[in-house]
């Protein structure tokens, strides 16, 4: 896991420009810098910058930008099946002089030319820079793991792995996207991809699955070498989709415990987190160290399920409490770090626990990100399947168990209509929770209408595909990198493997939900690898915290600071904003409106103050 940054253009970004630009890139990669230039034909510039967070291959043979022949790469990320494209090369005479991925990602690619992506398993953000064409590559993996932000300007296009590289090299700073912070504000972190906006006026990303080149003359061309799809199998078995899905979780694993460091789990009671430890313990014999976030609050306690795993499993395990102390000053720390506000609660928790897990050494973690989207996870996603079999024969039974195991424990109070997408299968207003009230609270009044993306004609696989791209997934899979990054930690998803999501997607829908579970062919799949009494537990929980858990309302300098002169009063009533915050008991989704009004003011005071 690395930084990279880097500029294609007329103009010759300066040595001392350029070094400021690396010393930024030291959290994400504090082993090794590397910075290389090159002037076209036509008299165009060319840099690339890299810093090392070492991996694989710790010898500074493997340090970047890395050459082969007249190409030049930087790459943030982990090509997984290297091991394999290796042995491939080897085969057809090549010779390695390195045990690193980086080589081999290269190798590849001047061999096999951009086709060898639709080979390559991994997560990546990378640049390669062809000397004799005079052409600049970026690329990114498929479910966007890896960010790679671009800004085009007259002078030319630069790149990176955080906005604030961007900056650096531009020497500005570019201006805030008020539209897209009310965005935030009203619809949440669930509206933040439903766009091309971004927090700043100008910035765009490179697509996930995407190769964008750039010519000597400046021309760009941009295509996908993947495109996800539902392409369901009526022929497979419940056996085999259980069979199919084992396999491939257990071939993912083996592919991400792959390193010269070694790794720790981020671990919760729920079945995500656990099957991946069952399987790195069970089958790989690995000495797991789980990390976990630990509340009092009842709603998201797991705490008794979690010391069963532990004890059954005998892993290793670091509970943290989730500690509300100094929450003012580390929002400020963390807003600035992000470039933008943070999107929940929970990942301002998480990054307490990505400290833990620096301060006992790890340089690799493995997470769940990405099950509930691949194998159905939600309790809306179980409403859309009854929608989706209201006319096969086993639709009583399943709307049956719904009622008695799955009703009682829906808060949402939109989801507790069995037919609500029987009778309604365009509604969304679950999703956007109270967004017309929350509009009341703007200065000048917000409201888009829901829209998502067709990625096909199932209303669950549709619904679970615009969440793995767009609205949950890619969002969690941004705070995670930054918060991980922040304490030079890799974070490795196993579920956001290629040939896992195509088998998944190709599982028919009537096989998702049963008995009143969710995620049933997983939960099967992991039988004898996790606990059973993980597998068997109904209730989904996750991790959440009302903001007063952690904004202390009653301290008069904190309220003192909330409603103090400030940019956010622009967007914001601030007599609204003090009733609300003097409110002793809010709903869920006022308090998560708290959280995105305290990252909205500390984000715009940093930069539009």
């Amino acid at each position: 896991m690395c930084g990279i940054a880097g500029f294609i253009g007329t103009r010759r970004v300066s040595e001392e420009t350029a070094r400021d630009c690396l010393a930024l890139m030291r959290r994400r990669g504090p082993d090794a810098f590397g910075l290389r230039r090159f002037t076209t034909s036509s008299g165009r510039h060319v840099l690339l910058l890299h810093s090392r967070l070492s991996i694989i291959d710790l010898d500074s043979r493997s340090d970047q930008p890395f050459n082969i022949q007249q190409s030049w790469m930087v790459l943030n990320g982990e090509l997984y099946n290297y091991l394999e494209i290796k042995r491939r090369l080897a085969e057809a005479g090549i010779s390695f002089h390195t045990r690193s991925d980086t080589e081999v990602f290269l190798a590849a690619i001047c061999r096999d030319g951009w086709r060898v992506l639709d080979e390559a398993e991994g997560m990546w953000a990378l640049a390669v820079y062809d000397e004799l064409q005079e052409q600049l590559t970026l690329s990114r993996d498929r479910f966007g793991e890896k960010p790679l932000y671009v800004v085009r300007s007259p002078e030319g296009l630069y790149f990176g792995s955080e906005v604030k590289f961007l900056f650096a090299l531009m020497g500005k700073v570019l201006p805030v996207n008020r539209q897209h912070v009310r965005r935030y504000l009203v619809n949440g972190y669930k509206a933040l991809y439903k766009s091309e906006e971004r927090f700043f006026e100008g910035l765009e990303e490179v697509p996930p699955a995407a190769v964008l080149r750039i010519e000597a003359d400046g021309q760009e061309t941009q295509s996908l070498y993947w495109v996800p799809s539902f392409r369901p199998d009526d022929s497979l078995t419940y056996e085999e989709a259980v069979a199919g899905v084992r396999a491939r979780i257990i071939r993912s694993m083996d592919l991400r415990l792959r390193g010269d460091v070694p790794a720790a789990f981020l671990m919760s009671g729920g079945v995500d987190s656990n099957v991946l430890i069952g399987i790195a313990k069970r089958v790989f014999g690995y000495d797991v160290h789980g990390f976990t976030i630990l509340t009092d609050d009842e709603r998201y306690d797991e705490g008794q399920i979690l010391d069963r795993s532990v004890a059954e499993l005998g892993v290793r395990h670091t509970g943290l409490k989730a500690d509300p102390t100094d929450y003012v000053n580390n929002m400020k720390l963390l807003v600035k770090y992000h470039d933008a506000p943070v999107s929940t609660i929970s990942h301002y928790v998480q990054w307490l626990l990505m400290r833990a897990v620096h301060a006992n050494g790890y340089k690799i973690c493995l997470s769940g990100v990405g099950a509930d989207e691949l194998v159905s996870g939600y309790y809306d996603h179980y409403l859309m399947h009854l929608a989706e079999i209201r006319n096969l024969p086993e639709y009583a039974s399943t709307r049956e168990a719904w009622q008695q195991y799955v009703r009682p424990l829906v808060r949402n109070p939109y989801l507790r209509d069995a037919d609500l997408f029987v009778h309604a299968p365009e509604f969304r207003e679950h999703i956007f929770l109270n967004r017309e009230e929350f509009s009341e609270y703007l200065t000048q009044p917000f409201s888009e209408p829901f829209q998502e993306h067709h990625y096909a004609d199932s209303l669950l696989r549709n619904r679970m595909m615009n969440e793995m791209f767009v609205e949950a997934t890619r969002v969690i899979l941004h705070e995670t990198d930054l918060n991980a990054m922040y304490f030079s930690i890799e974070n490795r998803s196993p579920y956001l493997d290629r040939h896992l999501f195509e088998f998944c997607y190709s599982i028919p829908n009537r096989y998702l939900s049963r008995n009143g579970y969710n995620k049933v062919v997983l939960r099967d799949a992991a039988r004898g690898l996790a606990p059973d009494c993980v597998l068997d537990e109904r209730r989904k929980v996750g991790f959440n915290a009302p903001i007063h858990a952690f904004l202390d309302v009653h301290n008069p300098a904190v309220m003192e600071w909330l409603m103090e002169d400030s940019p956010v009063f622009d967007l914001l009533k601030r007599k609204k904003m003090l009733e609300l915050l003097c409110t002793p008991q809010l709903a869920n989704s006022a308090s998560k409106f708290l959280f995105y009004f305290v990252n909205a003011k500390v984000f715009l005071e940093e930069f539009a103050g």
